[in-house]
């Protein structure tokens, strides 16, 4: 490919440049504003509230408006994050309640929560009753006979909610809600939802229940169950907490069984019970789901006996072992506040993108910058242009992926750094780019002749414009990796304000492109370059293969995310585009008939080979290859557990995308001398593959203080973690190991 320096315009290019970036800055902008509209919304007073693991919304049903003696629903909408759970009026082993307080008009008067059924949520030792995904807490309102609406058409509502929500770890949070209550008009926008909740209700019991109190265990009793509940399991739910042990087992800790039509349990009672009631109420659901019918009923059982009060333990075993999971997921060390965190997160952000440089993940760029050089090292002005495009785009690039970063994770999207290559999608996409600019570097073709005449030679005009791309391209290819000085940046940076955070990203970009612009404007750093010949066009066919063998990395990505089959598809996929690309070098007048009829079928193959591309890989398979070479899947709950019992645990934080990850694995942690080293001081191997977006690994490198892999951490009972480099050294593993 050849350029007519003597028609480049420096002024309409440079004008074209600052078009861009101010375009860019605008849409930064406005990332800017939905980031803090999103950040602020916990406080904001409207009717919903957003965090990064729950959505709550006040929502109302009033199908007759507001009127003495007909019926007015209000309700807490819930929307769990993915594995995230808050809880029922009895909460279990751990957790607490939702609560509710109203700020009501005058003639509204409030009921209790009309709680729907729960399900039990086993977190390691712990059972707890709660729920996940969809919720909504309804609410009964009376109006007063004498009710007399205010001035206007509104009655203003406010609510102030709080709830914990939990995984391994629990947060407790909370917010404010006003709503603008039609007072005339009939509201039921959320009418199916409200039916949906009522549906979840347990129905009322008329049978006799009765419990009764034998040493340390109850036997309740319970009549009047529907006939076709004979025979099966049930779930038991009190609602007293502290009566009965929640965690006991079925068979070992707690035995059910039926008595012609009578359902009765033997459970133990809790450690932490109070006095003994005289009644206890309680809700039974079958375990198999029901197909019609209630999901559940509602009985009180009239207590007969009494039981000893157990003396109430200062912390009893079940919190203990929520508090230790929840130290397990503790921050190393707290970020620093104030213009020191920021200046640091600054300063690191600059010194790892210049040791980006260095990365394995960048080395399938690297060719890009060679031909970039060779290309216009004799032409001292294009060479900086060159330069200065190349960073701008570098730039850019950074503060695009941070602001969709910032602005995903604001919105409760459990997201990290790298989070672009977790989309099998994008993974294909990046492929057939690369595979194009391979076939490009080889000579097969030439965009300028692709393309209508006009934009040809707006090409040729503008050369420049390939350094800004090539930035682009580095970056989408480099930016999923960690450099050292990067993980704790990015770390501090996602939990900054959004102007604060993309200073640190635009740092960043600054650092990565240093030293190519540098090189750029210095000649001494390019005089070794030859002069322009024939070698030049031998050097970049002979770059095609760099790309190429990226390609080659991106399939294997994708195996790993979908399977051999995902592979195998984008490989078809690949052959077809590139079949493609050669017929439109072809001459002659049936060029075009081919061409589209290749055209067709490449979009015909796509779509059938699209969903095994963009489908999940099966997890069987990952897991027995992780335990065949003596690593195992990891859980925070495992990690808890392990520690808990006073084996060390490391952890290896990674990503089939992630290039030095693989590098680490291979020059370090599948060496025989480490691994001998793991064995002889009992160290379990845990493997965290982030390959696809997993919302408990982002969980837990943000607990690390990291928003992206590598991250190689030490579990050693008794301490702190240990979060190691993210160029990874055999001298450190074995160093990290004495503190054992």
């Amino acid at each position: 490919m050849t350029y007519r320096l003597s028609s480049f315009r420096p002024r309409a290019f440079t004008a074209w440049l600052l078009a861009l970036a101010l375009l860019t800055l605008a849409a930064a902008q406005s990332s800017f504003a939905q980031i803090q509209l999103l950040g602020n919304s916990q406080a904001s007073g409207g009717a919903v509230v957003t965090t990064p693991r729950v959505r709550a919304e006040l929502v109302a049903h009033a199908p007759d408006g507001v009127t003495p003696g007909q019926p007015l629903w209000l309700g807490l909408a819930i929307t769990h994050q993915p594995e995230w759970h808050t809880y029922w009026k009895n909460a279990g082993d751990s957790g607490l309640p939702t609560q509710l307080q109203w700020q009501l008009p005058a003639g509204l008067e409030a009921g209790e929560i009309d709680w729907p059924v729960p399900e039990a949520i086993r977190v390691g030792p712990l059972v707890n009753y709660g729920y996940e995904g969809q919720l909504l807490l309804p609410v009964p309102f009376q109006v007063a006979p004498g009710f007399t609406a205010p001035a206007g058409d509104t009655l203003t509502v406010r609510l102030h909610a709080s709830w914990l929500v939990c995984r391994v770890e629990c947060i407790p949070e909370e917010g404010d809600f006003t709503l603008q209550l039609p007072v005339r008009g009939a509201t039921a926008l959320h009418a199916e939802a409200f039916a949906a909740a009522q549906a979840r209700q347990p129905a009322a019991l008329s049978g006799q229940s009765t419990a009764k109190v034998e040493g340390e265990r109850l036997q309740l009793r319970i009549a009047g169950l529907p006939a076709t509940l004979q025979g099966q399991d049930l779930a038991l739910f009190p609602e007293t907490p502290e009566v009965l042990e929640h965690a006991a087992l079925p068979g070992s800790g707690w035995t059910q069984a039926w008595d012609g039509a009578v359902w009765t349990a033997d459970w133990p009672l809790s450690a932490m019970r109070g006095e003994t009631p005289e009644q206890l109420p309680f809700v039974v659901a079958p375990v198999a789901a029901a197909t019609d019918g209630p999901l559940a009923w509602r009985t009180v059982a009239a207590v007969q006996g009494r039981w000893d009060s157990a003396p109430v333990a200062s912390v009893s075993p079940a919190l203990a072992a929520a508090l230790a999971a929840n130290a397990q997921q503790a921050p190393v060390a707290p970020a620093a506040g104030g213009n020191a965190g920021f200046w640091m997160a600054l300063l690191g952000g600059l010194v790892g993108g210049l040791i980006l440089n260095l990365m394995p993940c960048v080395f399938p760029v690297l060719a890009i910058k060679i031909v970039g050089f060779t290309r216009h090292g004799q032409d001292r002005r294009m060479l900086r242009l060159g330069g200065l495009a190349y960073g701008a785009g570098v730039l850019l690039s950074f503060l695009a992926l941070g602001g969709l970063l910032l602005a995903l994770r604001a919105a409760g999207q459990q997201l990290g750094w790298g989070f672009q290559l977790q989309s099998p999608g994008l993974v294909a996409a990046m492929a057939v780019l690369f595979t194009l600019l391979g076939l490009n570097l080889a000579g097969m073709f030439e965009f300028g002749r692709m393309l209508p005449q006009r934009w040809a030679s707006a090409q040729l005009r503008h050369p420049t414009g390939e350094a800004f791309l090539s930035g682009v391209l580095a970056v989408a290819i480099a930016s999923p990796c960690t450099a050292p000085f990067m993980g704790a940046s990015l770390g501090l940076a996602i939990d900054m304000p959004a102007a604060q955070a993309l200073t640190v990203f635009a740092a960043l970009g600054v650092g990565m492109a240093l030293p190519y612009v540098l090189a750029s404007w210095m000649p001494a750093l390019v005089r070794w370059l030859p002069r322009p010949g024939a070698w030049m066009e031998t050097f970049r066919r002979a770059m095609a293969f760099p790309m190429f063998a990226t390609v080659a990395w991106l399939v294997w990505v994708l195996g790993q995310q979908s399977g051999i089959d995902g592979a195998g598809a984008l490989l078809v996929l690949l052959v077809a585009l590139s079949a493609l690309v050669w017929a439109f070098t072809l001459g002659g007048r049936t060029r075009w008939l081919l061409v589209s009829c290749m055209l067709l079928g490449t979009l015909w193959l796509g779509s059938a080979v699209g969903p095994h591309i963009t489908r999940a890989a099966t997890a069987p398979g990952s897991a027995s290859m992780a335990s065949a070479d003596g690593w195992q899947p990891w859980s925070a709950e495992r990690v808890s557990s392990l520690t808990a019992a006073g084996t060390p645990v490391f952890v290896d934080f990674t990503a089939a995308w992630c290039v030095t990850c693989q590098v680490n694995k291979h020059t370090t942690l599948n060496r025989d001398e480490v691994r001998a080293d793991f064995a002889a001081r009992g160290v379990a191997l845990l493997r965290a593959d982030w390959t696809r977006r997993d919302p408990a690994i982002t969980q837990a490198l943000a607990a690390l203080g990291r928003s992206g892999v590598p991250v190689y951490v030490l579990y050693a009972p008794g301490k702190p973690p240990h979060v190691m480099t993210e160029l990874l050294s055999p001298a450190e593993v074995r160093s990290a190991l004495q503190i054992l």
